[in-house]
This record gives structure tokens, C-alpha cells and sequence, in this order.
């Protein structure tokens, strides 16, 4: 039998030389080092990585559990413990929002994030203890955590929210709750705080004081860098905003008279994760490792040094238009997530970008992280990639650039005057317009918007809510009745001595600071469809004609770039192929102002002037050509194009001259 297995020693020893000697002539005398791209910030990705890239014999990253807790802060004994699977619920009604929240837990949810905001625009009205109570009514605090997010005009008044869940929850001590109280994010977000800065941190340090007194099962903290990966931000710039944040909220506690264990259990920590599994994964193992080295330092030790990490699949790469493929990207978002190590995950529905989510949305968006759980067996292992010399290289690298960004964030004074200075800011507004660049000359592709993008879409079902009628209506509170205790003598017997009147805003005192403006990749496409749309629901469909020159096998790969091209502006493509004649007739005929002439380079070479001039000559208002133009570039656009469409141009400035042309939008 020893022998019928031993097939390894029929097999040659792989040698590293002879695979590159390999690679060298598939890539037909490329180098090998070509193959190496680089994330955002410019931190580089190998193609291939060994074991002197990283010591995986040495256990370098150690062990689950334990410090500097890369791999988690789960022990052996938790192992098969699944990451917590978090719904966020946004609808503005009360009673809405209660049953959406029964539906999430009934679906398999382990626990769920309010959003609330008392105008209804982003979130669930909510402007009593009374209100949150008719919400949580049917909550067993004690089995599923409760988390709340101020949004819209909440968005400066986390105490205040923190101080209503906490009255509505009243003395069920043993409640699991993330409060997330977060003047930073608020700062970052909004560009503004009610009060100095300094001010603003203690009265969240000594809430953080009473709650963790009163709440043993809770978070009140949240150090949160979405907003630096909503804005556009890199991931070595979310790292640094992450840890900075947290630091400057560990020593805001410690100052309050906590110790450094309680101070950092206090704290959870949020960000964002995209489709890129490689580098999302190293981007979480990166923020577990620059925290474990921030914790000791600041002197946490064992298990409070671990990050409690909740990552949120992105809203800039979710679309609009063609929404259906965003279940794709919160597929793999969660993958990363998952593997990647969170202890929290949230999956945006579909819709996020459309409004209120369906009910099919709500269920899919739950059911994706179910899936990868119990059907793929993610949630039955315990650091999937530990040991992998590609995430643990990568993710080191990461942490390196990310403590780079950190340590100048500590030399400006800590985070919140870094935000106040405004460098970091404009560095992500860099990023952000080299972002946006990439999108534009589709070297970053967005599949059904600017790469295949579709014309008619299905409708993904949304809810409606009548904003205004809630907010002037009385709701009935019924059910169980909010606390008698108010949160100032919960505060008092904490020993803060901090009441509701410390906690108000002066108007007087003010921070500001520029803020970070989210955005979505995908909406300089979907403004030029929706101008599109409109002239099409006119009676005025956009729609361009394009010249094929040649058989099918001489035209049909450009023929499709150019459908694809316009497509992506919301401009429906009619083909025709003949003659120069028949093809000036057949503009003529189809109506519109733009034409496209595609072939092969041959074929231009011979045909693509004359065909130009008589499409001038039938009256296009613009001529594009689909390639590069090459040594005719002169004499095509004597004859009549105006503009060549291939890969590397601007395709939203192009798309925008198209429609310029043709009167979309006066």
C-alpha cells in the first residue's frame, strides 16, 4: 500500500527558476516583475509569494486569541463560533421599522442597527425614549445585540441617541448593546460639531464611564472609517483614520478614570469592505495588528487588546442602475469579510442605492451571509487565510503604509485636530479624484453600468414611506412603557456626576472641519443614462448609428465596444453595413445626429474616409471613429470625424460631448 501512495516521488521537485523561465515565455519576453500591481495607496501585490516573503514557519502572525491577535481574538474554544450577522434597518415609520426588525431576527439575523433620524430622511423617526420603545418592543436584549447609528440631523448627537436607548432600556443590566457614540465620525462626516472638540470627547468618555457601569454586555464607542472608504479613501488612509480614531478614544476614557482594558473593551471598530478579497482581507488583518501594537502601548493587556471589527460591504461600489449585479459585490464583500476575520458583519441590501429596500432585498441581503455560514462552511472556520504568505506579506505591508498614515495623523495632534487642520481630508480628496479618473477612462470597470451595461432593466422593488405624515403624527406607545429612571441618574450613580444639562450643545462653541463627501463610483454614468431616459420618455429616444464596414469578422469586435461604449450613457445603438451609399442612406432613415464608424484597421485604411465624408455629407451632427486613428488621424478628420472612442479615453467626457450634441438635458 506504501508504495501504490508514494506517487509524489514520480513527480520532480518544483524549482522556483524553471516556473519564472516559464512565465517569462508566456508572457513572450514580458518580465516577470509586469505581473506586479499595486492597491490604491500603491502598496504593491505580487504575483506570487513564498516563504521568504513570510516566516509562516516561525508562526509569526501567532495564534488565534491571542496577542497581537492578527488572527482574531476568538480562542480554540470559540472556533466554531460563526461572525455575528447584522441587519441594518432604515425604514422611517416606528411600527415599520419594529416589524422589519422581528422579520430580520425571525430570518436568521443574530442582531440588528437602527439608523435613526428624527426627519425621517435616512433613517427611522425617532425623537423619544417613548419611541424607541414602541421599536424595541419585542426584543430579548439579553439574546440579540442592538445597535444604533445617528444619521441625517442625528448625525452631531450621538450622546443624545446613546441617552435615549439607554432610558428605554431602562435597568435590563444584562442587555447587549453597541451604543456608537462617535464625535470623530460625526466630525469627518459632517464637517461639524455642536461643541469644542475637547468638550465633545469627555462627555462621550463620561457616558462610556456610566454605561459600561450600568450596561456589562455593551459597547458606547465607535471608532468608524467607512467614512474615509465612502469618500473615495484608500486603504492604507481608512487604517490610519481607524487606529487614530481609537487611540484618541482610549485615552479620552483613561482620562475619565477607566483603565486601559475597560477603556479599549468600550470601543467598536468599523469599516468598509470592497470585491477585492485579496487586499480586503489583508486590509482587516492589517487593522487587528496596528491595534494590538496601539492597545499594548497604551497599556491593554490579554483579551482587551483585541479589536471587536465590524465590516460593512461598500456602498460607493453599489449602483443604481442595474442594481441586480450588487448582489454579486455584497457576495463577495461578505466573502471577505467573513474570511477575513470580522466578529460583525453588515450586508447592504441590493437597493441601497435606489431607497427603501423590498422585502426581497431585506431577505437576500440576510440569507447572503447565511448562505456563506452554514452552506459554505465559512462560519465553521477559524482564520481561513492564517498562514497564506499572499494575505499575511500583503497584510503586513498594509499595516506598515497604514502606521505611516497613523503616525502623521499623531504628529498633527491626534485625529480630531488632524481634521480640523484638513490635510487628511485633502489627501482623500486626492484619492478620490484619482478614483473617479480611473473610473471615467474605465480603467476601473463597473460591470451593468460602464462595462455591459443594459438599457432596460427589471424593477427591484422598493418601499415607500410618507415622510411627512409620520413626522406630524402622535405614534401609540403602547407595549412596554419607557424607564421612570432617567439616563442623568444612571450617569450619577455611575459616579460621572455628569447630568442631560452637561451633555447639551452650546451654539456658541462650535468645531469645524472640512468634511469627507461620500460618493458612488457608478454616478457620473448613471446621471448621463438618466438625462437618456428622460428624452427617451419624451418621445426622443438618444440613439446612435453605427457604421459597419466590411464582413462580420472585420467589424464585430469594435462594433460591440461602440455599443457597449454609448450604451453606457444611456445611448441605444443602430447598426448598418453596406456601402458608403447605402450607409449615408440608412443614416438618413434611422434618424439620429451621431455616428460611429467601426471596422478593422485594414479596412479603414481604404474605406474609413469616404464613408466619413458622405455620413457629413447625410448630415451627422458628430463623427466618432471606434480605434485609434494611427498615421490617417489627419486625413479622417478631413473628412469629417470629430473623435476617436478606444480603450484609455475619457469615456464620461466623451459620453457628455455625445450628449451635448444631441440636446440631452436643455
Amino acid at each position: 500500500m506504501a508504495d501504490e501512495l508514494s506517487l509524489s516521488e514520480e513527480f520532480p521537485r518544483g524549482d522556483e527558476d524553471r516556473w519564472r523561465a516559464l512565465v517569462h515565455k508566456a508572457l513572450e519576453g514580458g518580465t516577470f516583475d509586469s505581473l506586479t500591481t499595486q492597491t490604491d495607496h500603491g502598496v504593491r501585490v505580487k504575483p506570487l509569494y513564498r516563504e521568504p516573503d513570510w516566516p509562516s514557519r516561525g508562526n509569526a502572525a501567532g495564534v488565534p486569541g491571542a496577542a497581537p491577535f492578527i488572527r482574531g481574538g476568538q480562542t480554540a474554544r470559540d472556533a466554531f463560533l460563526p461572525w455575528d450577522i447584522r441587519q441594518t434597518v432604515v425604514h422611517p415609520d416606528p411600527l415599520v421599522a419594529q416589524a422589519q426588525i422581528m422579520e430580520a431576527l425571525e430570518g436568521g439575523v443574530s442582531s440588528v442597527e437602527l439608523r435613526i433620524d428624527p426627519k425621517g430622511e435616512q433613517g427611522i423617526v425617532t425623537r423619544s425614549a417613548a419611541d424607541l420603545s414602541l421599536i424595541l418592543r419585542d426584543i430579548r436584549f439579553g439574546l440579540a445585540t442592538v445597535a444604533v447609528e445617528a444619521a441625517g440631523t442625528c448625525s452631531t448627537h450621538g450622546l443624545e441617541l446613546a441617552a435615549l436607548l439607554a432610558t428605554a432600556i431602562g435597568d435590563n443590566i444584562e442587555a447587549k448593546i453597541a451604543f456608537n457614540v462617535d464625535p470623530l465620525g460625526a466630525l469627518a462626516r459632517t464637517g461639524a460639531l455642536p461643541g469644542a472638540i475637547g468638550d465633545e470627547l469627555r462627555q462621550a468618555a463620561a457616558f462610556a464611564r456610566g454605561a459600561a457601569a450600568q450596561f456589562s454586555l455593551a459597547t458606547t464607542l465607535r471608532s468608524d472609517a467607512r467614512c474615509v472608504h465612502e469618500a473615495g479613501g484608500t486603504e492604507v488612509q481608512e487604517l490610519g483614520f481607524l487606529i487614530a480614531s481609537g487611540a484618541e478614544y482610549v485615552r479620552a476614557l483613561i482620562l475619565a478614570g477607566m483603565s486601559a482594558d475597560a477603556a479599549c473593551s468600550q470601543i467598536l471598530f468599523s469599516v468598509s469592505v470592497g470585491t477585492d478579497f485579496q487586499v480586503e482581507m489583508s486590509k482587516l488583518r492589517a487593522a487587528r495588528r496596528m491595534w494590538g501594537r496601539v492597545a499594548q502601548a497604551l497599556g491593554a493587556n490579554g483579551p482587551a487588546a483585541a479589536m471587536t471589527l465590524q465590516a460593512v460591504t461598500s456602498r460607493r461600489m453599489l449602483t443604481r442602475r442595474d442594481p441586480w449585479v450588487n448582489l454579486l459585490r455584497n457576495t463577495a464583500a461578505c466573502f471577505a469579510a467573513g474570511v477575513g476575520g470580522a466578529d460583525i458583519v453588515s450586508v447592504r441590501t441590493f437597493t441601497d442605492a435606489l431607497g427603501l429596500p423590498g422585502k426581497l432585498a431585506r431577505r437576500l441581503a440576510r440569507n447572503t451571509q447565511i448562505i456563506a455560514q452554514e452552506e459554505c462552511s465559512l462560519g465553521r472556520v477559524m482564520d481561513a487565510p492564517g498562514g497564506s504568505w499572499a494575505i499575511e506579506t500583503l497584510g503586513n505591508d498594509l499595516a506598515e503604509a497604514g502606521w505611516v498614515e497613523f503616525q502623521q495623523i499623531e504628529r498633527e495632534g491626534g485625529l480630531a485636530q488632524a481634521l480640523v487642520l484638513g490635510r487628511f481630508q485633502q489627501d482623500v480628496g486626492e484619492a478620490q479624484d484619482k478614483r473617479m479618473r480611473a473610473v471615467a477612462h474605465r480603467k476601473e470597470w463597473i460591470t451593468g453600468v460602464s462595462d455591459f451595461p443594459m438599457l432596460a432593466e427589471l424593477d427591484p422593488g422598493l418601499e415607500a414611506a410618507n415622510v411627512e405624515s409620520l413626522l406630524h403624527s402622535t405614534p401609540d406607545h403602547g407595549g412596554r412603557p419607557p424607564s421612570d429612571r432617567s439616563w442623568a441618574e444612571l450617569l450619577q450613580a455611575a459616579g460621572s456626576g455628569a447630568t442631560l444639562a452637561d451633555l447639551a450643545r452650546s451654539p456658541e462653541v462650535g468645531t469645524k472641519a472640512e468634511l469627507l463627501c461620500p460618493i458612488r463610483m457608478s454616478e457620473p454614468y448613471e446621471r448621463l443614462k438618466e438625462l437618456a431616459d428622460a428624452q427617451t420618455s419624451a418621445g426622443r429616444p438618444a440613439r446612435m448609428f453605427l457604421a459597419a464596414l466590411g464582413p462580420l469578422a472585420e467589424h464585430a469586435a469594435r462594433l460591440l465596444y461602440a455599443q457597449n461604449f454609448f450604451a453606457a450613457g444611456g445611448i441605444d445603438a443602430v447598426p448598418a453595413s453596406g456601402t458608403a451609399d447605402k450607409l449615408a442612406a440608412s443614416f438618413k432613415a434611422s434618424n439620429c445626429v451621431l455616428a460611429c464608424i467601426c471596422g478593422s484597421d485594414r479596412r479603414y485604411g481604404y474605406e474609413a474616409t469616404g464613408v466619413a465624408a458622405v455620413l457629413k455629407s447625410a448630415g451627422a451632427g458628430r463623427i466618432y471613429l471606434a480605434g485609434k486613428p494611427g498615421e490617417a488621424e489627419v486625413a479622417l478628420r478631413e473628412a469629417g470625424v470629430a473623435e476617436f472612442i478606444h480603450v484609455g479615453v475619457d469615456v464620461v467626457a466623451s459620453l457628455e460631448r455625445a450628449h451635448a450634441e444631441m440636446g440631452l438635458g436643455q
